[in-house]
């Protein structure tokens, strides 16, 4: 089907692309781009950023989709999602978990490892691509685990996964104590240039800790996890990767002092990339007063200057990506105990909209927010996605950043209802979400 997208603001960082003007779409491919013609001072008009893009041509055949007064960006790139299967059907589903996606205006999701069986050998891999492609409504692409069932005693088969689709690998919530198994792994991430995602975590710091170590943790009689636990890791991190030239990615930073070990490693040229999720930037550990489930995740909820923090470090470029850690739950699960509930959030249809919000605070512009959530992580994964250029995949979100929502995880796609965003009023959705192509509206 032919699409021509009109009158949209479109953006994209990728190429100094910030105006108003018209996109088509032909054959699941980016075909044209035009700016409108926009009077500069002295009267002159202003020209499209790009030389190599085509005119659009508006045949009658097209389908027309006026997105005046809405944004048109590139499709979101989620590396950090847990689509449960194969395994755990009963949290999510790679069908439930990628109509979820779409309907958050995500268009590729990066799955953890962590399904049973583990992601940590080629056929499992072959499983998760297969099923996706059977059932899926966007691309996936798997992560495979770090170690032999993420036990950290042994590596995994990281080249032959490789060569099978993984983009990328970890061991998600379960950190790799042993230094010597991770200089291994971060030693073949540069040979296959693939990065290794490390979810930060002294577990002899931070074992039994369910929410962050402080003042409220002693008054809600829950055990506190500190930031320390987090920290640490990312500094033996660092230096492994400064050690090995391997390519390190670390997961959901929660802390100030992490923001600026990550800062200073990169001033060091080491190459290291991080991501943060949006719980990090929008609540505090105030958010589990009164025990909400909901409000567990790990790394825990941290304090108001660590949100600071978090937000300066997006800011400044020192934190490049921002992703849901897309957590699904069963409500019988978040309903335990809160020493006994699992972590996490199901954030994939609430994400783009909670971010938003750095936008219209000014804490970012829409440029640098694409930046976080499609070119960022389309650079750090190597993949072609992320990007409005001619040539590439028809992967597009138009948003409509003034649309007001209320948060009813009834209502959510996914299979996850587990949110500490209930009854919130958001701003900012998906009209249209356009993968390869198939034009999806909400």
């Amino acid at each position: 089907m032919k699409l021509l997208i009109k009158n949209g603001r479109l953006i994209d960082p990728s190429q100094g692309l910030d105006g108003v003007g018209d996109l088509t779409i032909e054959d699941g491919k980016i075909a044209g781009i035009a700016l409108h013609a926009a009077p500069q001072r002295g009267g002159r008009a202003k020209n499209s950023p790009s030389d190599a893009r085509r005119e659009v041509s508006s045949p009658d055949d097209l389908r027309i989709i006026d997105a005046r007064g809405m944004v048109v960006m590139p499709g979101l790139i989620d590396m950090h999602v847990h689509l449960r299967e194969p395994g755990y059907e009963h949290k999510e589903t790679i069908r439930t978990g990628t109509m979820a996606a779409i309907r958050g205006g995500v268009t590729t999701v990066c799955c953890m490892p962590n399904t049973f069986p583990v992601n940590d050998n080629a056929s499992v891999t072959e499983f998760i691509k297969r099923k996706a492609a059977e059932e899926g409504f966007c691309t996936v692409l798997p992560i495979g685990a770090i170690t032999k069932g993420q036990k950290g005693e042994e590596l995994a088969e990281i080249g032959t996964m490789t060569k099978e689709g993984c983009i990328a690998f970890s061991d998600d919530g379960n950190p790799v104590m042993n230094s010597l198994i991770m200089r291994r792994a971060l030693e073949y991430s540069q040979a296959f240039n693939v990065p290794i995602l490390s979810h930060s975590e002294d577990l002899s710091l931070s074992r039994g800790g369910v929410m962050n170590e402080g003042l409220l943790s002693l008054t809600l009689g829950l055990t506190g996890s500190p930031a320390e636990a987090e920290q640490i890791m990312i500094f033996r991190d660092i230096v492994l990767a400064e050690l090995t030239g391997g390519v390190l990615h670390i997961a959901h930073v929660s802390t100030e002092r992490s923001v600026e070990i990550v800062r200073h490693a990169k001033e060091r040229g080491v190459r290291i990339t991080a991501e943060t999720c949006p719980h990090y930037f929008t609540l505090t550990e105030e958010a589990v007063r009164g025990y909400d489930t909901n409000a567990k995740v790990n790394p825990p909820l941290r304090t108001a200057r660590d949100v600071e923090a978090i937000i300066r470090g997006l800011r400044d470029g020192t934190i490049d990506v921002i992703t849901t850690d897309h957590a699904p739950h069963h409500k019988d699960e978040k309903m335990r105990e809160f020493d006994e509930a699992p972590s996490g959030i199901s954030g994939l249809e609430t994400a783009l909209a909670l971010s938003l919000k750095l936008v219209e605070k000014g804490d970012l512009t829409l440029g640098q927010l694409v930046e976080k959530m499609a070119q960022n992580p389309a650079r750090i994964l190597g993949t072609e996605k992320g990007t409005l250029r001619v040539g590439a995949d028809a992967d597009v979100v138009v948003v409509d950043t003034a649309r007001e929502f209320l948060v009813d995880p009834d209502s959510f796609i996914s299979k996850g209802k587990n949110t500490p965003f209930r009854g919130w009023t958001l701003k900012g959705a998906p009209v249209f979400t356009i993968v390869g192509g198939v034009v999806y509206e909400w």
